[in-house]
């Protein structure tokens, strides 16, 4: 009976490279510190003898996982994936592994699926948004787990956030919809109830409302989960009130798809008879007809950034510093003069 080989080790990759232990350990963890010629003869001694770090005697000498959780809302649609990307290539750049977990919206699973990291030994947490119970950030506290929250800016927060400023944002797109002569304005919303990029954005609206003399109680307001499909919906229910809004404003692109396929079918003219404005500038926006006014989201930087953030808390052990990062409008063709 043959013997089962046992994995390679560092020193088999020494030896057969010519080169120190160390010589093979830098050109793992710091290749840039070897000379090229080095460099390719290590690694393709790596490659020939099948050979793997050692990762649980990595993180016993660094006391460290080198993994970070990202708990994202969803997965369903594309709002949260450029800037998770971006999130990803820079932490792996840095040494580190994500995983990832969804919600689905869910405050309850988010809970579970924070507590459930944190028992894991991730090192720190990327989340999305500030709205959750105050027990969820005491025990972040208690556990001196670094956090950073994305998509949302709210400076006064205890928890450092890396993102923009949900209600400005839609307070320039409904601006500048309310100067084109609208004053029937409606809104399709996610749901506001542990949502603050949802629930700001409503105030934004209103913000502009009244800036502009139109009373901020009037909008009317439909809230659903972001499908295509709940944007449909939501945008039938709209149109079949008496007095029809002339905007449209939704809380997000995928809303707003929905919403344009849906006056397409009731046949309905976006932007002759009512404009439609979505909001994150995703490629939704750009490949309906017509194509979205929207807000655009800065959404791989914002991940970058927030790397970056997470992984300097992690190394340093500083408390972590808010970035707001700029949106811009896109004009596109939904959106017009009202008549």
């Amino acid at each position: 009976m043959s013997k089962l080989r046992s994995a390679p080790t560092l020193d088999d990759v020494a030896r057969k490279a010519g080169v120190s232990t160390a010589t093979v350990s830098r050109c793992l963890n710091d290749p840039e510190r070897v000379v090229t010629a080095t460099r390719e003869r290590v690694m393709s001694a790596v490659t020939t003898l099948g050979y793997t770090p050692n990762f649980a005697a990595r993180v016993m000498a660094a006391k460290r996982s080198f993994t970070i959780g990202a708990i994202i809302p969803t997965m369903e649609n594309a709002i949260f994936a450029r800037g998770l990307q971006a999130f990803q290539e820079e932490i792996h750049r840095q040494g580190y592994t994500l995983l990832v977990s969804s919600s689905a919206y869910r405050p309850e699973d988010e809970e579970e699926q924070i507590r459930t990291l944190v028992a894991r030994g991730a090192d720190g947490l990327l989340l999305i948004g500030h709205d959750r119970a105050p027990r969820i950030f005491d025990f972040l506290e208690q556990r001196k787990m670094p956090t950073v929250v994305a998509w949302s800016f709210i400076p006064e927060k205890d928890t450092p956030s890396i993102g923009f400023n949900n209600r400005q944002a839609m307070k320039a797109l409904a601006t500048k919809v309310i100067k084109l002569g609208h004053t029937r304005l409606a809104a399709i919303s996610g749901i506001r109830q542990g949502n603050d990029r949802a629930r700001l954005r409503i105030e934004g609206i209103k913000d502009a409302m009244e800036m502009n003399n139109l009373p901020p109680d009037s909008l009317p307001i439909i809230e659903t989960s972001y499908e295509i499909e709940n944007g449909a919906e939501a945008f039938a229910n709209l149109m079949s009130q008496t007095e029809r809004p002339t905007a449209v404003l939704c809380g997000n692109d995928v809303l707003a798809v929905g919403a344009v396929r849906q006056a397409q079918e009731m046949g309905i003219r976006v932007p002759d008879d009512v404009s439609v404005t979505g909001f994150d500038d995703i490629e939704l926006a750009r490949i309906i007809n017509p194509p979205l006014t929207t807000v655009h989201v800065p959404h791989r930087e914002m991940g970058r950034k927030a790397a970056q953030a997470l992984i300097e808390m992690i190394e340093t052990g500083s408390a972590g510093q808010s970035l707001e990062l700029p949106t811009e409008i896109v004009s596109r063709q939904s959106l017009d003069r009202a008549n």
